[in-house]
């Protein structure tokens, strides 16, 4: 990376020369490159130095600015070294020092320990002198970086090292991808793609080929801090920073004028993720470019949702093991009934809105009725009347699939059917979550067909106990588990479970896989249409995760039904987000972000939807 480093300094300082930038520190003092070095680590770590510079950011604790809060300031060397490889910023360390209030351009001399905290280097000052005022410029960083180097958690990173603590300016746009932190740490990862796209989601699964996505992304992504040490701040910064009162950043926004330090850290806190974070010294611009959709206008007589909940149990969560079939397993969702209250709300509102007359939801509570008895009733709430199919408890996990639908647009024909390990060995369900198939009337015209909802194993834990390792080509854990569900899937619908004597299918749900994946091939290679890539393009995603997106939540329908879908439309109401939105009240937080009548984060997954004109029987 070609770098400019640029120092402007106006100097009054007795202790500097008459230009006040080439007079050499005293013989005691350690440049600030000296302390920094050439590799991750100081070479002076763990000894006593003393240095000199300008203060370029103000992040001390107990001072007027009370937004900024690190526990110190950064410094920036008088005079360059000149060499690229050593940064010549540092972040100074002073919350147990008795402490001299600095400021932006004050001219300070330090004295203290060289340590090495979560990979950034460090001066714990014991004693800290202002000796002068001066300006400095920032140095210019242009994404991607020339590298990227693994950080103690084996995660690749960028090498940003050389500027590790220095006053910077990007002048690209970049671009918002990941808002999971902002809540908890404050921080934004952004990225100079507008959108980055998991690797399976376009690719085929590759071990090469994954490493050298990860490596790309890598180098081109900067994480926004907050620069408060303090989880779960209030206010939470960002918000209506685009303008917009009351909105947090969008996944694809942009920001711009960013300027601030460089630090390497895991944020607020032990646990966060350990990599470059830009400090700001003053306020960035975000600039609305993923606006918030309408509801969609779906053409046609019957509209097929599929709906992850993220965890809808009407039992409250109150830490004890009462859920599930045999009331033995730890509840999920709300843990309290002003909780259960929000949820119930922004689901109900988001299902209206869409316009569906049947939807497939997963992460239901799996109760024999109360849960599916409870989301129907919030439904009927909102206008119009509301069915589900009965099917009582499903399988031994905590929560199930299930079927809601409209009896004014459709009706059930003959029974439901389930696919489980009993009817395919191949389906594992103690790992994905037993299969429901349910044919459907078109009260309109008598058309039939038959939908299937899945929720496969999640990427989330292992099954290297099934000999199902992860094996890094970018699919994750348990995928030859998903696939066998997958196969056990279309063998099982092509014997016609539910006796519909109608080819007309459609599969739905959050296969937990993303679109190049071996199961979702798989069924595309059992003859099933993939109705994403046929009818919205290579852009699709439904959710969004460590600041990539793709779509987990699939439509497929047989040959004879995809004829007779008129559109589909992933409905981006919940993973372009911040969770700051949904229904949970943890950590503090503002219950005055909710807005009981919106439809936003009401899940963390995209809700899917098909429009179906079907041929009348």
């Amino acid at each position: 990376m070609n770098v400019l480093r640029l120092i402007t300094l106006s100097l009054l300082c007795s202790a500097c020369g008459a230009d006040g930038v080439n007079e050499p520190a005293p013989k005691d003092y350690n440049p600030i490159s000296s302390i920094q070095g050439t590799g991750a680590a100081s070479p002076l770590a763990g000894e006593r130095a003393s240095t000199r510079g300008i203060v370029t950011g103000d992040f001390q604790d107990g001072d007027a600015n009370t937004q900024n809060n690190l526990g110190g300031f950064f410094l920036q060397s008088l005079a360059p070294d000149q060499d690229n490889r050593t940064s010549e910023g540092l972040f100074v360390f002073d919350r147990n020092a008795k402490g001299t209030d600095v400021g932006v351009g004050d001219i300070v001399t330090v004295s203290g320990s060289v340590e090495e905290r979560f990979g950034e280097t460090q001066l714990k000052a014991d004693a800290v002198a202002i000796i002068g005022k001066g300006n400095a410029t920032a140095t210019e960083l242009r994404l991607p970086a020339a590298g990227t180097v693994h950080n103690s958690d084996g995660t690749v990173v960028a090498d940003l090292e050389h500027l590790e603590g220095m006053f910077l300016q990007v002048p690209q746009r970049l671009f918002v991808q990941d808002l999971a932190g902002l809540e908890r740490y404050g921080e934004i990862l952004l990225s100079t793609e507008e959108r980055q796209f998991q690797f399976t989601e376009r690719e085929q699964p590759d071990a090469a080929g994954y490493r050298k996505h990860r490596q790309r992304v890598a180098a081109q992504v900067l994480m926004l801090d907050d620069g408060r040490v303090v989880q779960n701040a209030s206010p939470v910064r960002y918000i209506g920073d685009s303008g917009s009162a009351g909105r947090a950043p969008r996944l694809s926004d942009a920001a711009e004028s960013l300027q601030g330090v460089l630090r390497y850290s895991r944020g607020s806190g032990p646990n966060g993720l350990e990599t470059w974070r830009l400090m700001p010294t003053s306020a960035p611009r975000f600039v609305v470019r993923n606006p918030r959709p309408e509801p969609p206008a779906i053409d046609a007589p019957i509209i097929v949702a599929s709906f992850n909940l993220l965890n809808y149990f009407s039992t409250i969560d109150s830490g004890k093991n009462r859920c599930g079939p045999a009331l033995d397993q730890g509840c999920r969702g709300a843990e309290s009934a002003r909780e259960f209250k929000r949820q119930r709300q922004r689901t109900a509102n988001a299902i209206e809105q869409s316009g569906a007359s049947i939807v497939g939801v997963m992460e239901l509570e799996n109760n024999a009725r109360a849960s599916v008895e409870d989301l129907t009733a919030a439904l009927a709430a909102t206008g119009g009347e509301w069915r589900f199919i009965d099917t009582g408890t499903i399988g031994d996990d905590v929560i199930r699939v299930g079927i809601v639908y409209r009896p004014d647009r459709v009706s059930p024909f003959g029974d439901h059917a389930i696919l489980d390990a009993s009817v395919d060995k191949r389906f594992d369900d103690n790992r994905n979550r037993p299969a429901l198939a349910q044919t459907f009337r078109s009260v309109d015209n008598g058309g039939k067909f038959t939908v299937a909802v899945n929720h496969l194993k999640s990427k989330g834990s292992p099954c290297d106990d099934d000999g199902d390792p992860n094996r890094g080509d970018g699919q994750g854990n348990c995928n030859q588990t998903r696939t066998q569900a997958a196969l056990a899937l279309a063998d099982w619908l092509e014997s016609d479970p539910t006796s519909s004597g109608d080819s007309d299918i459609l599969i739905v749900g959050d296969l937990n896989a993303y679109s190049e994946e071996d199961p979702v091939r798989a069924l595309r290679e059992a003859g099933f249409r993939d109705l994403l890539r046929t009818r919205t393009g290579s852009e699709t995603w439904s959710f969004a995760f460590r600041g990539e997106s793709g779509a987990l939540d699939h439509a497929l329908a047989s040959p004879a039904l995809a004829a007779q879908v008129s559109e589909v439309v992933e409905w981006h109401i919940n993973a372009d987000e911040s969770a700051l939105y949904d229904y949970n009240l943890n950590f503090g937080r503002d219950p005055g972000l909710f807005d009981p009548d919106a439809v936003w984060r009401a899940s963390d997954h995209d809700p899917l939807l098909v429009g179906l004109k079907l041929q009348p029987d």
